[in-house]
């Protein structure tokens, strides 16, 4: 009984892991990590800044890149302190409350990326099949009201997730598979019933990414079917390249997402380090990514960063 008292606890301490088998080489590794990290900060924070200062980019399809950019900023600094600490530090403890904070932000970030890319994807249907009413249906007002839901659901959908983690009791090495807390790796630690957190994990699931997945689908359709009512192919090229660095950001945020969902849920029996270098992709490639991929195919982005650039 003893024994099970010291192993069974509700306020355990869980241990993170970086890359599985690469441990030795931990200070190595952060130089990619830190690569990364720098490219998606200064990436992103230029974005916001040049569409903050430009009076020329007040204009909705980038306010809603400036709420991806804060988004990306946020999934960045959410998990940047765990993995270099790990990597610099071999810092590895973290408390239940303090994975409880970091999920928050995580899982609040990523649901608010998958928000503001729907936001984006009905901003270029309104724009391609509707254009005429796209200053009238996109008003400063209905951004900030679209901003507003997107918080209010990110808030409602996470914060139940997260306080039936309080309750449930750990009894296992609390070894995590990642160098940062994420809801489907510890809740498969616990020796509680974990029924209702899989459950509630799993609406939460259909209520973002799949409804907001499915949107963007829908939207696209539509405009593909827009697009190809055009007569001429070089006006065709022109409207759907618009498009482009949209689908690049959707592309670079839900593959990795729904493959490391696959990967906790169905695939237990895949190397450790399969989950890790998942987990990495996932929260490392669309920050990085995304600033690169505006600034190379948006004319007025590249434009701006460009003379900020030089006028330094």
């Amino acid at each position: 009984m003893e024994i099970l008292s010291n192993w069974t606890s509700k306020f355990p301490t869980f241990l993170l892991t970086a890359i599985p088998g690469l441990e030795s080489v931990h200070a190595w590794m952060s130089i990619p990590f830190c690569c990364l990290y720098a490219i998606a900060l200064s990436g992103n924070s230029m974005i916001l800044f040049v569409i903050i200062t430009q009076q020329s980019l007040h204009e909705p399809m980038y306010y809603f890149l400036s709420m991806l950019s804060a988004t990306d900023l946020g999934l960045t600094v959410s998990t940047m302190s765990t993995t270099l600490g790990i990597l610099w530090f071999d810092a590895r403890e973290i408390s239940l409350d303090s994975c409880i904070i970091q999920m928050f932000f995580l899982h609040g970030f990523t649901c608010l990326e998958s928000g503001v890319l729907v936001a984006m994807a009905f901003d270029r249907y309104v724009a391609i099949c509707d254009p005429l009413r796209y200053s009238a249906i996109l008003t400063n007002s209905r951004i900030i009201q679209l901003g507003i839901l997107m918080i209010l659901r990110t808030v409602v959908l996470i914060v139940p997730l997260l306080l039936l983690l309080k309750p449930l009791y750990f009894c296992r090495m609390n070894v995590l598979s990642h160098s940062y807390c994420y809801h489907p790796d510890v809740i498969k630690l616990a020796c509680s019933d974990i029924r209702t957190n899989s459950i509630c994990g799993l609406i939460d699931l259909i209520l973002t990414t799949g409804i907001d997945a499915s949107c963007i689908v829908l939207s696209y359709i539509l405009v593909i079917h827009a697009v190809l009512s055009i007569a001429s192919p070089e006006e065709r090229h022109k409207v759907f390249s618009t498009c482009v660095s949209h689908i690049g950001a959707v592309a670079v945020f839900y593959i990795p997402m729904v493959s490391l969902s696959l990967v906790h849920r169905y695939g237990r029996s895949a190397p450790k380090v399969v989950h890790s270098m998942m987990a990495n992709v996932y929260l490392l490639l669309p920050p990085a990514l995304n600033p690169i991929i505006y600034s190379i195919k948006t004319k007025q982005i590249r434009k701006a960063i460009l003379n900020l650039l030089l006028t330094k």
